[in-house]
């Protein structure tokens, strides 16, 4: 790099279905300026060779010498995908304090789901008073579970008032088991148990999956001479360091949205707008105000559970050009439903695996009759044999049946029970289905050409055949249902969009009064009470594929639908043009008149003084959060300390109840020299 050159930045994304990468300047004005950009498939059995495919293909299209690039920059949409399809390794929920019973609260009983916990007494008060801890009982499981799980998520009672007892489990496990570990006060500072217990769940599932897209990418980083600082982006759009982002990888869940959310802004200028972001698996959608997407105050939703994780106030639905593709069972005239499950395109699985597709969809179109599983296949993810820990009997069986190569479901299920056990498999992330979707239609109809078009029209002629009520074909044509299919995800998107700005303005049942308003636009019956719909912003159209599925959107939204010319990049855009941005907190309470306790990190101090109290608490935030914004990747970060008091009055007296600290650091990733 020259004197004069700017420094080159590299941005990634790893999505369901592509991984992206972008080269970016700072020369060329306020929006610099696109060097290269190119995509490759993502790799999910091993990430480098997809992140090595998009990036390699990038540097060669620019020219570069990998030297010259000083920072690295990605975001990710696997730990969103995970979460949606219901996808994780095997994690023991150790909870401290805590009852049976506040399983049943806020989902956790259901995220758990068959996956192991271990209830021990202790935990604190909402002072951060101990009670009594033993952990014999933990130490007793730990022998097994060392052999069947990934890792450990850790939740104690008002662990946020003192995490004594989380860091001696956390050490305990660590001991004797070496596996990771997350304890729920690393993550969030918030009241709420169970719902801590929850997110902290949920970063367990995810940590081998954020470990090995990191590792893929620092190794292939190193094999092709680029030393320059890796970051990530997080789900409110901050950049963190990789190796911050492998500790708290629940915290890059809307990382690949919340990028596309700044590279969106980046793009268009605009400061007001909705965007939709169409990939492989989801599309997401959010509002832009005043340049800054909205936050989500109470956490990020997604895959149906409500976390602690601040984010982007993104609405994730299961609907993308991957999705399955299926048909409304007991209609007269079935409509086709589209997600929310990800499948392997037949296109794609027939430009990988060539005859073993096509030759099983060829065997099932020469049947007389369409068959339940026509144009369905099963083949592993290629993910480590370790992470098939805790298989039941009848799941490693199957498990066995299922290689490399994609293997037709009608030669591989003999009974519904087999199905449900296929399903449980795909749900611990060990198999993928391959199966027909949106992505194929497109094939069909000759508006995508990336792919295997002719596995797609088969695909799409056993999907044609199938039987509406009336026993008659669903369509007469395999064009006619690529047609249809395509309609129909053009038509859900915008009621996902209605629906969003419906939410957003506090309105009960956006989501009905999406889909009537949305059905009233297609079908042109307008009824007695006339009804029309306007946002009252543009959409910013975001992803590879959002010129095809929303050139007919700005009809059903009633406003216009901008998508800008490099909408294809616009996540691995916006993760080279962000900041790094952290925060920290600390909570004064008054346990009993003239006692001030102070609770900040892992540490807890009484204080007579409620002054002495509060100004140690900010310094200790700005502190901590000085030492967090180091780590998370910058060198220059900007702090501002907010305090909020509780306080009531009596007699004229004023009464301190409570005072909430919060420190907040921000600034440019640090690059190499």
């Amino acid at each position: 790099m020259t004197a004069k050159q700017s420094p080159l930045f590299l941005g990634i994304d790893t999505g369901g279905t592509y991984t992206d990468a972008v080269l970016w300047s700072e020369e060329g004005g306020p929006k610099g300026k696109v060097l290269a950009k190119a995509k490759a498939l993502t790799t999910r059995h091993d990430l480098a060779v997809g992140i090595s495919g998009a990036v390699d293909a990038v540097l060669e299209k620019a020219g570069t010498d990998p030297a010259a690039i000083k920072l690295v920059s990605m975001s990710t949409t696997l730990a969103t995908n995970a979460l949606v399809e219901g996808q994780g390794g095997r994690v023991a929920l150790i909870m401290i304090g805590f009852s049976e019973a506040d399983l049943a609260r806020d989902g956790l009983k259901t995220a758990l789901g068959t996956d192991p916990v271990v209830f021990c007494p202790g935990g604190h008060d909402v002072h951060g008073n101990a009670a009594q801890l033993d952990l014999s009982g933990l130490e007793a499981a730990l022998p097994e579970l060392g052999r069947s799980v990934s890792g450990f998520a850790v939740c104690a009672y008002f662990a946020t008032r003192n995490p004594a007892h989380e860091l001696a489990a956390r050490d305990l496990i660590r001991e004797k088991t070496g596996l990771p570990v997350t304890a729920s006060h690393e993550l969030s500072a918030k009241l709420g148990g169970p719902r801590r217990a929850l997110t902290t769940l949920l970063n367990a599932r995810l940590i081998s999956m954020i470990d090995r897209l990191v590792a893929a990418t620092e190794g292939f980083l190193g094999h092709r001479g680029i030393a320059a600082p890796l970051m990530v982006v997080r789900g409110d759009g901050a950049l963190v360091s990789a190796a911050f982002a492998r500790q708290r990888p629940i915290e890059t869940i809307l990382s690949g949205p919340a990028a596309s959310l700044v590279g969106a802004r980046h793009m268009t200028g605009l400061d007001d707008a909705m965007v939709s972001d169409i990939g492989g698996t989801t599309t997401d959608v959010a509002v832009l105000d005043g340049g800054r997407p909205r936050l989500d105050p109470e956490g990020a939703t997604v895959g149906g559970f409500r976390t602690m994780v601040e984010a982007v106030a993104m609405r994730t639905f299961g609907l993308g050009g991957d999705s399955e593709v299926a048909l409304e069972d007991g209609a007269l005239t079935p409509k086709i439903l589209l997600g929310p499950r990800r499948l392997v395109p037949l296109a794609l699985a027939g430009m990988v695996h060539g005859e073993a597709v096509t030759a099983e969809l060829e065997r099932q179109l020469r049947a007389p009759n369409p068959g339940r599983m026509d144009g369905r296949f099963a083949v592993r993810t290629g993910v480590p044999d370790r992470l098939a820990a805790g298989l039941t009997a009848p799941e490693a069986k199957l498990y066995e049946a299922i290689g490399a190569t994609p293997l037709a479901l009608d030669r591989l299920l003999t009974s519904n029970a087999q199905n449900a056990t296929l399903n449980r498999l795909v749900a611990r992330g060990l198999v993928h289905i391959c199966g027909f979707t949106p992505s194929d239609a497109a094939h069909v109809l000759g508006k995508q050409a990336n792919w295997d078009a002719a596995a797609a029209r088969l695909g799409a002629e056993l999907f044609a055949r199938r039987r509406d009520g009336r026993g008659q074909a669903i369509a007469a044509t395999p064009e006619a249902l690529a047609e249809r299919v395509l309609v129909t995800l053009t038509r859900w998107s915008a009621e996902y969009i209605l629906e969003t700005a419906f939410a957003e303005d506090g309105l009960d049942g956006a989501a009905t009064v999406a889909h009537a308003l949305v059905q009233r636009a297609v079908d042109a019956h307008p009824g007695i009470a006339r009804l029309t719909v306007a946002l009252d912003r543009p959409v910013i159209g975001l992803g590879a594929s959002a010129p095809l599925h929303y050139a007919g959107l700005a009809a059903l939204v009633g406003n216009g639908c901008i998508v800008p010319e490099d909408t294809d990049v616009a996540n691995a855009l916006g993760a080279v043009v962000g900041q790094v941005r952290v925060s920290a907190e600390a909570r004064v309470s008054q346990p009993r008149e003239g006692l001030f306790r102070l609770a900040s990190g892992q540490t807890v101090r009484d204080f007579t003084d409620e002054a002495k109290a509060i100004a140690a608490a900010e310094a200790d935030v700005r502190a901590i959060v000085a030492e967090r914004a180091k780590d998370a990747g910058t060198d220059n970060a900007e702090i501002d300390v907010a305090t909020e008091f509780k306080v009531s009055t009596v007699e004229g007296q004023r009464m301190f109840i409570e005072a909430h600290v919060v420190a907040v650091a921000s600034g440019r990733p640090r690059i190499a020299v």
